[in-house]
């Protein structure tokens, strides 16, 4: 019987990671085992065995000996090894895609050769000086507002560097480095020392995050500006110090955020609007709330007014709003089960979509990631009991941005064509690693009946999802 009733011990959450890892390849030898016929090849099961291993062992260890010495030494250590893993990552994947795919790019690219492609061309412009063509296609460019911020920076890079793809992805080991540092200092301050440390290592091993460094994606990219803003508007309200560049740097991250995803600006925009009106008045007095909330809502309604507003009717019409579109496609490729499909079934377990696919017949991507994607099934239990934590302990103005932020995000997609689509889930994950160790260090023993139950629910879900996958398909 694990023991919760203290704050988390290094042998307390070594049991958690040891029931993870069990659970894990109790679900790969249940789903092999029922479909034989489709189990995954050797390679996917030693990447995902290896992702759950590392993340899990290394966790443990990592937190139980950097749970003492300064702060700022755990920052510092912490930095840099996330950006030894990152950047050593980056490098191999390199040789390991050429070998795999005869291109240093991920199996199945589509957007990475895109956004390659599309920025050697602008920086090739940048760096003729001509100047006019350059603003033409950036203005015409039908991939919409919310990609330009990626193709902008990668422009840049290349314009700076050259064609190399390794300097960007290293410049995404930098960044993804620095998130780890940043969700510690925005953990450490809403829950306490304990929680912001293992929500940083947890972000240092965390599968995904180091996957999407050695692919030409915006996801890290998106996930740092993400994090780094709320982490400012965090510090601007508690520290209660109004100056130009503490007020300033918040909005000129959000705003950045826009030419990455729209939707993740407006959330941020939203969760600070939440955290201000729900601050105690000991930390933002009636003045000041009166002040920010007015603030926030006029930048609200500017950005209706500019390019990000089109975008937002954009994501409209592309059915952000429209609870059938997976069902459409399931129909238009004459797939079993699409009324099961539909947002308004899945939309209650967004917290742990989506669910580790254990079978042959998928994505290459996703069958190399689907350790990655069992640790968030997994931690989606802590990061969900975290809400009643905080309600329990009377934290929930402390919660309040986090919550909101990551709340109000996943309620958006839920209702989207993203709500299954794994990279759409990225930028909620840093704040779902800080409510899992939030939750795993405030855990008391009455409540493992519930983590008992969770593990024994998702194992059934992995084995059902993993069969209606092969069912829609009509291969059993």
């Amino acid at each position: 019987m694990i023991n919760v009733k203290e704050p988390l011990q290094p042998r307390t959450f070594s049991s958690f990671a040891t029931i993870g890892i069990g659970l894990y390849v109790l679900s790969l030898a249940i789903v092999s085992i029922a479909f034989r016929h489709y189990a995954l090849k050797p390679l996917w099961m030693i990447w995902g065995f290896g992702e759950v291993l590392v993340f899990f062992t290394l966790s443990w260890f990592f937190a139980k000996r950097w749970a003492n010495g300064s702060e700022k030494a755990f920052r510092r250590k912490l930095f840099w090894t996330a950006f030894g893993i990152r950047a050593l990552y980056a490098f191999l994947m390199c040789y390991y895609y050429y070998h795999q795919t005869g291109i240093p790019f991920e199996y199945n690219a589509a957007d990475s050769l895109m956004y390659h492609r599309t920025s050697l061309y602008f920086s090739r412009l940048l760096r003729q000086g001509d100047f006019a063509t350059l603003y033409h296609e950036l203005i015409t460019d039908t991939m919409g507002f919310s990609d330009r911020g990626y193709e902008i920076w990668l422009t840049l890079v290349y314009a700076a560097f050259g064609r190399n793809i390794l300097v960007p992805r290293l410049f995404k080991a930098l960044m993804s480095a620095y998130m780890c540092v940043a969700v510690y200092k925005l953990a450490s301050r809403t829950f306490g020392e304990k929680a912001g440390r293992l929500s940083g290592v947890f972000c240092l091993f965390m599968p995904v995050f180091v996957y999407y460094v050695g692919v030409h994606l915006k996801e890290t990219e998106l996930v740092f500006l993400t994090v780094l803003a709320l982490e400012r508007m965090d510090y601007l309200i508690r520290s209660r110090a109004y100056t130009f560049w503490n007020v300033f740097l918040p909005i000129l991250l959000t705003a950045f955020t826009f030419g990455f995803r729209t939707i993740v600006g407006m959330c941020l925009l939203f969760a600070f609007f939440a955290f201000v009106l729900l601050s105690d008045v000991s930390r933002v007095s009636r003045r000041n709330k009166i002040i920010l909330i007015t603030s926030t809502a006029a930048v609200f309604l500017l950005f209706l007014f500019t390019p990000i507003g089109k975008e937002m009717r954009i994501v409209y019409r592309l059915k952000f709003t429209d609870l059938t579109y997976h069902k459409e496609q399931f129909q238009q490729r004459g797939l079993n089960h699409a009324e099961m499909v539909q947002s308004k079934y899945l939309a209650p377990g967004i917290f742990v979509l989506p669910l580790t696919s254990m079978v042959e017949p998928a994505n290459n991507n996703k069958k190399m990631m689907n350790g990655g994607h069992y640790v968030k099934n997994y931690l989606a239990f802590f990061a969900m009991f975290a809400i009643i934590l905080a309600f329990r302990q009377r934290k929930w103005r402390d919660f309040s941005l986090i919550g909101a932020f990551t709340l109000g995000y996943l309620f958006m997609i839920a209702f989207s064509f993203a709500v299954n689509v794994e990279r759409y889930h990225l930028p909620a994950i840093p704040l779902l690693l800080v409510m899992s160790a939030y939750a795993m260090v405030n855990l008391q023993k009455r409540d493992l009946k519930f983590f008992y139950a969770y593990c024994a629910v998702l194992l059934a879900a992995v084995f059902v999802v993993n069969y209606l996958k092969l069912s829609s398909l009509g291969l059993i």
